[in-house]
C-alpha cells in the first residue's frame, strides 16, 4: 500500500519523487537513497529482456517490447472476449439469451489474473485453456437443455439442428454456469500476463501511461471484431487472429511459442469441424435448409424463418390464410404500407398480394434481406413497389416522417440477445407501449396496425393486448389459432373500429385492468418475456453461484490477496466501486444509444468504442492536467442527476445534428469524469496488479447489479451507480488519510 507524505501532494510531485522497492507482493516507498529495483513480476519474455540491464531511473521511459505487447495482449483480450460472446451463443442454445455473463466471466477471469500477478507465469495456458474451453462448449453443443419448469423468462429453445435422441437436460442454468465457469478459466493467464506489464509502467514511474496503452489495445481489439462481424467470417477466422495476436507475446521463448501453435491447431480445427451454420450476420448464426414446398432459415439453430408463397391455397393454406386474415376480415385494402421485422418477406408478399401501391421493409439483418432476395418463392423483394431498408425497426420509426395506411409488425421476436453488456433482447424496444405509441403517430385516420406474434405462454398475449390499449386507447381485435408460423394476431386503429363492436367496451376494461394490476412493459422496463417485476428464482440462482465462484476464485488465486483482504485496509474499496459503476455506466450507455440509434451491432460498437476512446482521452488529459477527485466526483454526479431527470425519450425528438451532439454529451459526460476519478486513484496505487485486480472484481459485481434493471428499470441504474461512485470517493478519502496521520506520527 502506497504511504503519501501528503494528501495534498500533486500528481506530478508524487511521479518525481516516488521510490520503490520489492516487498512481499507489494510496494512501498522506498527510504531516502535507497535504489529502486524492478520486482520480479515479469514474464518470460521480460525477464529475458531486463535480466542485464541496470534498474530503471524513476520517469525513463519502459522497453519498446513492455508497450507493445501490453497494446497487442489488451487488443486480443478485447477481440477474443467479443469472439467468444458470439461463439458460444452459437454452440449452446440458452447461452445465446446470456451473453453478459460470459462477458462477467471473462472480468473475473482477468481479475484473477492479475491478482496472480507475481506467482509463477500462466503464459502458456492461454491457449491449452481456450482449446478446453472449445471442446466443453461443442461438447455441451450436442444436449437439448430445456425449461420444462415454471415459466419465469420464455426463452425460443428450439433445437432443429440436432438429432432426435440427443440427450436431453431439465436445466437452462447448469450450460450458463458451466460456459461461465470455462470463460474464466480461459481469461487468468492473460489477466496475469496485463498485470505484469502494468506493474513495469508502474516501476519506470509511467502507471497511467501503461493504462494508456491497455485501453488502446483494447480499442484496437473492438475495430478489429467489429469488422470481422460485418465481413461475414466464420469463427474459425475470429479465432486464427486471435491465436496471431497472442502468438507475439511468446516469441521470446521457443517452448512457449510451440505450445501455443499446437494448441492453436487443434483449437481451429475444433472450432472449423464443430461449425454448423452457412453464415454469421452480425446478430446470428444462420442456415439455409429447404422443406416441403418452403425454405427454413435457422438461427443459432432455431427455426427463425420460413419463406413460402403466400398465395391463397397449396401445401401451406393454413398459414398463408392467416397472413391474409386481417384484410378478409376488415376489407381494409393497404395503399402505402410498412413492414416492420420484414425477414425473407412474406409479409411482403402478402402485402403486395393485397394491392399495396409501396411497402417500405425493415429488417435488421442485412443477411437475412439477403437470404429473403435469394429463397422467397415470390420474389417479393424485387418488386419496384417494395422498398428495403436494413436497420432497426424502432429506430426507423423514431425518425421516418413518412405516414402509412397499413403497419405491419412481422413475427421479428428475436433468438438471442443482442449485446454482451445489457439484458435487454434484439426485439425489446420493439415491444413496448412507446413504440406502439410511436407507430400509433405514423399511421393515416383510417389505418390499421397488425401484428404477428407466436405466444409461448398466455401472459406474452396479454401483454401486448394491454400495450396496444394503452397506445391507441381502445382495445385491440384478438385473433386465436395456430398458424405455424404465429398464433396470434393483433389488430387496432381506425380499419378494425368496426370489428366485434359489440364487445369492444368487454374488451377495453379487460385489457385496462391487466395493465392495472401487471404494468406492462415501456421504454424504462423493456422485458416483455419476464414474468414480472421480479429477480425471478434463476436469475437468484445465477447470481449466487457466480458471486460464490468470484469469491472462491480470488481468494484462492492469491496467497498476499488473501492475507490482505482479511487486515484492516486491505480490501481496495475504492478500485472495486469504480469497476462496479463503470460497468453500470456502460450498460445503461449501450442500452440508452440501442433506444435512440437502433439496436444493431454497429450502434453497440460505436458506443462501446466511444466509451473507452472517452477513457482514454480522460486518462491523457488527466496525465497533462489533473483533475482533483472532488472534481471528477462532483462532474460525475451533475451529469447523472442530468440524465435521470430527463423524459427517457428526450433524445428522440431532436434533429439529427442536434441528436448526434446530445448523444455524444450524454454518453461521454458521466464517462469523461468517471475516468480522471478512476485516474487519479489508479496513480496513487502501489500494487497496480492488486488494484486493477479489485476494479475487475468489481466490474463482476456491476455486471450482477445491471440485473437489478429487471426489477426497478433501467433509469434507476444511473442512481446506483450515482451511489456507487459517492460511496467510492468517501472510501477513497478515508484510505488517503490514514497514510498522512501515520506518516505524521512517524
Amino acid at each position: 500500500m502506497v504511504m503519501r507524505l501528503s494528501s495534498t501532494l500533486r500528481f506530478e510531485q508524487q511521479e518525481r519523487t516516488r521510490r520503490w522497492i520489492k516487498h512481499p507482493g507489494i510496494l512501498r516507498l522506498a527510504p531516502a537513497g535507497s535504489k529502486p529495483t524492478l520486482p520480479s513480476v515479469y514474464s518470460h519474455s521480460l525477464a529475458s529482456e531486463t535480466k542485464d540491464a541496470k534498474p530503471p531511473r524513476a520517469g525513463a521511459l519502459p522497453p519498446r517490447a513492455i508497450k507493445v505487447e501490453l497494446f497487442l495482449i489488451s487488443a486480443t483480450v478485447l477481440f477474443l472476449e467479443l469472439a467468444l460472446i458470439r461463439w458460444s451463443g452459437a454452440q449452446v442454445r440458452a447461452v445465446a439469451y446470456f451473453p453478459n455473463l460470459i462477458l462477467i466471466g471473462s472480468f473475473l477471469g482477468l481479475g484473477i489474473g492479475c491478482l496472480r500477478g507475481e506467482g509463477r507465469s500462466l503464459a502458456s495456458w492461454w491457449m491449452p485453456a481456450l482449446l478446453l474451453l472449445a471442446v466443453a462448449y461443442v461438447g455441451l453443443s450436442r444436449v437439448v437443455f430445456t425449461q420444462t419448469s415454471a415459466v419465469e423468462e420464455h426463452l425460443w429453445l428450439l433445437y432443429y439442428d440436432l438429432p432426435k435422441d440427443a440427450p436431453v437436460v431439465d436445466s437452462v442454468a447448469a450450460p450458463v454456469i458451466a460456459c461461465f465457469v470455462l470463460a474464466v478459466l480461459a481469461f487468468i493467464p492473460p489477466g496475469q500476463m496485463i498485470a505484469q506489464r502494468l506493474r513495469a509502467f508502474q516501476q519506470f514511474g509511467h502507471g497511467l501511461q501503461g493504462y494508456c496503452w491497455d485501453l488502446g489495445g483494447s480499442l484496437l481489439g473492438i475495430g478489429v471484431f467489429a469488422l470481422a462481424a460485418f465481413s461475414r467470417a466464420q469463427p474459425v477466422h475470429w479465432f486464427l487472429l486471435g491465436a496471431i495476436g497472442a502468438a507475439g507475446v511468446f516469441r521470446h521463448s521457443r517452448a512457449r511459442l510451440a505450445i501455443h501453435i499446437a494448441c492453436s491447431i487443434l483449437l481451429l480445427a475444433v472450432v472449423y469441424r464443430s461449425e454448423r451454420a452457412q453464415i454469421y450476420s452480425p446478430y446470428y448464426a444462420l442456415t439455409h435448409t429447404r422443406g416441403d414446398q418452403a425454405e427454413h432459415v435457422l438461427a443459432n439453430g432455431s427455426l427463425h424463418q420460413t419463406a413460402f408463397s403466400t398465395a391463397m391455397g397449396g401445401y401451406h393454406a393454413t398459414v398463408a390464410a392467416g397472413y391474409h386474415l386481417p384484410y378478409t376480415m376488415s376489407g381494409h385494402k393497404p395503399r402505402r404500407a410498412l413492414v416492420l421485422g420484414a425477414g425473407t418477406g412474406n409479409d411482403v408478399a402478402t402485402l403486395l398480394q393485397e394491392g399495396a401501391e409501396s411497402v417500405d421493409a425493415v429488417e435488421i439483418d442485412p443477411e437475412i434481406i439477403k437470404l429473403g432476395r435469394k429463397i422467397h418463392p415470390d420474389r417479393p423483394y424485387d418488386s419496384p413497389r417494395v422498398r428495403l431498408i436494413s436497420g432497426d425497426a424502432r429506430a426507423f420509426l423514431n425518425e421516418t416522417p413518412n405516414h402509412y395506411d397499413t403497419i405491419v409488425f412481422g413475427t421479428l421476436d428475436s433468438m438471442t440477445r443482442l449485446s454482451a453488456l445489457s439484458n435487454v433482447r434484439l426485439d425489446n424496444f420493439v415491444y413496448t407501449t412507446n413504440c406502439f405509441q410511436a407507430a400509433r403517430t405514423r399511421l393515416t385516420d383510417d389505418g390499421a396496425l397488425i401484428l404477428y406474434f407466436m405466444t409461448g405462454h398466455e401472459a406474452l398475449g396479454l401483454r401486448i393486448g394491454a400495450m396496444l390499449t394503452r397506445a391507441f386507447g381502445h382495445a385491440p381485435v384478438v385473433h386465436h389459432g395456430h398458424h405455424t408460423l404465429f398464433n396470434t394476431i393483433f389488430m387496432t386503429g381506425p380499419a378494425f373500429a368496426a370489428l366485434n363492436r359489440d364487445r369492444a367496451d368487454e374488451r377495453l376494461r379487460f385489457f385496462s385492468a391487466y395493465a392495472r394490476v401487471y404494468s406492462p412493459p415501456d421504454d424504462d422496463w423493456p422485458f416483455l418475456y419476464l414474468s414480472g417485476r421480479s429477480l425471478s428464482t434463476f436469475y437468484r440462482v445465477i447470481i449466487a453461484s457466480i458471486s460464490a465462484l468470484a469469491i472462491a476464485g480470488v481468494f484462492f488465486a492469491s496467497r498476499d490477496f488473501r492475507l490482505a483482504a482479511v487486515r484492516r485496509g486491505g480490501v481496495d474499496g475504492p478500485m472495486f466501486l469504480f469497476g462496479l459503476g463503470f460497468l453500470l455506466l456502460e450498460t445503461r450507455a449501450v442500452t440508452a444509444m440501442n433506444l435512440v440509434w437502433g439496436a444493431t451491432w454497429l450502434t453497440s460498437a460505436v458506443v462501446f468504442g466511444a466509451i473507452l476512446l472517452t477513457v482514454l482521452l480522460g486518462t491523457i488529459v488527466f496525465s497533462r492536467f489533473p483533475l482533483s477527485l472532488r472534481t471528477s466526483i462532483t462532474g460525475l454526479s451533475a451529469s447523472l442527476a442530468g440524465l435521470y431527470f430527463l423524459p427517457g425519450d428526450w433524445l428522440l425528438t431532436m434533429s439529427l445534428p442536434l441528436r448526434i451532439l446530445l448523444s455524444i454529451g450524454a454518453v461521454g459526460a458521466p464517462v469523461l469524469f468517471a475516468a480522471t476519478g478512476f485516474a487519479r486513484v489508479y496513480e496513487s496505487r502501489a500494487n497496480v496488479g492488486h488494484a486493477f485486480g479489485w476494479n475487475l472484481l468489481g466490474a463482476v459485481a456491476g455486471g450482477l447489479c445491471e440485473f437489478l434493471s429487471m426489477i426497478v428499470g433501467l433509469r434507476a441504474l444511473l442512481l446506483l451507480a450515482l451511489a456507487v461512485y459517492l460511496a467510492a470517493y468517501l472510501l477513497q478519502r478515508a484510505r488517503a488519510v490514514r497514510p498522512t496521520l501515520q506518516s505524521v506520527a512517524v
